[in-house]
């Protein structure tokens, strides 16, 4: 519930702007108290009218026109807001906060605030890959603003891709994450590590594997946003790292062990995501190996397992490891719980749809160190993290 919780809805001009009726309805019927403003170009697909009805409030659609109460209308909202969701988010409004601009209700309201801001955008797919949007969405992500990633499927433009609007129910459970942040983790310090490591063959020549870094990332935005300190030592990804996080980048599997080896003893809680290559090559050659032959042989030697080191000398810290697996997944996880000494493991099956490498949802398992066992169903990235730090904070009371 939303109960006394105040909520701005910033409707751009966009088609999806019809689908922003039933998100404020959807916030209205779990007790929050919603403020509509709307862009010029909104007012051209929805009726502020519509808005009104639903939300008993007021719309704003003019800087300038006559207040209704004495205050001044884009600060008194920025101030009582406890959040702002911008939601359709255009490539414009974007823009103009990216680069300053504030020259309208919506730009000004979200200029002056001091509550989190959510932009959900929504526009054609081509614009939203464009490396302008792209880059004004990670620099206001970089300043601490909010994104909801958009869905995919066919626009109302006739195009296929990445840009649709997501669901309001979507949108209002991300809302609801925002709203119920927790702050237990306050005081506590986090190492997580993730990512791939890539082991070198030759100067232009790696083995590595699929990992795209998303679920250890997840795991230490969460772990930020309930309020530790964040050290996250990740593998080559293309991923922005999460705000406000110590982020050391590493590249071999050498590098992360040095990295967590040399920084554990002052963390509370150990987190191994990373995808971290079991072998490396026993020598690297200098120069470009060049072709030759239907054969070329790389010998390996073993690298060391992290997870394993650090169950020999985690003390009281509490450990939790990751098991991606194609079978016998219980099986296997439990074995890496037992011989590296975690306290609990999270195991996925990799060959199931929405559980593999480089998606955004995931499918797992928890394995503890009692026996019992938790099973989740398919959930995004950031609620899986959401669940592994609430078991942590359960083993680290137990």
């Amino acid at each position: 519930m939303l109960k006394g919780k105040t909520v701005v809805v910033g409707v751009c001009g966009g088609i999806a702007a019809y689908k922003a009726v039933e998100l404020v309805s959807r916030l209205k019927k779990l007790g929050a108290d919603v403020h509509v403003i709307m862009t010029a170009n909104a007012v051209k697909f929805v009726a502020p009218l519509t808005f009104r009805s639903i939300c008993h409030n007021p719309v704003i659609t003019d800087m300038f026109e006559e207040p209704k109460m004495w205050d001044i209308q884009h600060v008194s909202l920025a101030q009582k807001a406890d959040l702002i969701v911008v939601a359709p988010a255009t490539a414009n409004i974007i823009g103009k906060v990216a680069g300053g601009i504030a020259d309208d209700m919506l730009s000004t309201t979200i200029m002056a605030a001091n509550s989190p801001v959510l932009f959900v955008p929504a526009m054609n797919d081509k614009m939203y890959e464009n490396p302008i949007v792209q880059g004004n969405i990670n620099r206001l992500a970089s300043l601490g603003y909010l994104f909801m990633e958009p869905d995919t499927g066919l626009m109302a433009c006739g195009t296929n891709g990445k840009g649709r609007f997501p669901s309001p129910e979507a949108i209002v459970d991300y809302v609801k994450g925002i709203l119920s942040k927790k702050s237990d983790y306050e005081g506590l310090r986090i190492l997580v590590t993730a990512g791939p490591t890539r082991e070198p063959i030759d100067p232009v020549r790696y083995i590595s594997n699929h990992s795209s870094g998303k679920m250890g990332y997840a795991v230490a935005k969460a772990a930020l946003e309930r309020g530790a300190f964040v050290k996250l030592v990740t593998g080559p990804v293309n991923i922005t790292p999460p705000s406000g996080a110590e982020v050391v980048c590493v590249t071999s599997a050498i590098d992360m062990y040095n990295e967590v080896m040399k920084s554990y003893e002052s963390f509370d809680v150990l987190v191994m995501v990373a995808a971290v290559a079991d072998y490396r090559c026993a020598s690297v050659s200098e120069s470009k190996i060049k072709k030759s032959g239907d054969r070329f042989t790389v010998e390996l030697v073993k690298n060391p397992d992290i997870a394993a080191e650090l169950g020999k000398v985690k003390g009281d810290r509490v450990l939790v490891g990751f098991s991606a697996e194609t079978d016998n997944l219980l099986e296997n996880a439990a074995l890496k719980l037992a011989s590296k000494n975690m306290d609990m493991i999270v195991a996925n099956d990799v060959t199931v749809e929405g559980a593999g490498f480089g998606v955004d949802t995931n499918i797992v398992k928890f394995i503890k160190r009692d026996g019992s066992s938790i099973d989740l169903p398919i959930m995004s990235k950031e609620d899986v993290a959401h669940r592994i730090l609430d078991e942590v904070l359960s083993i680290g009371k137990g």
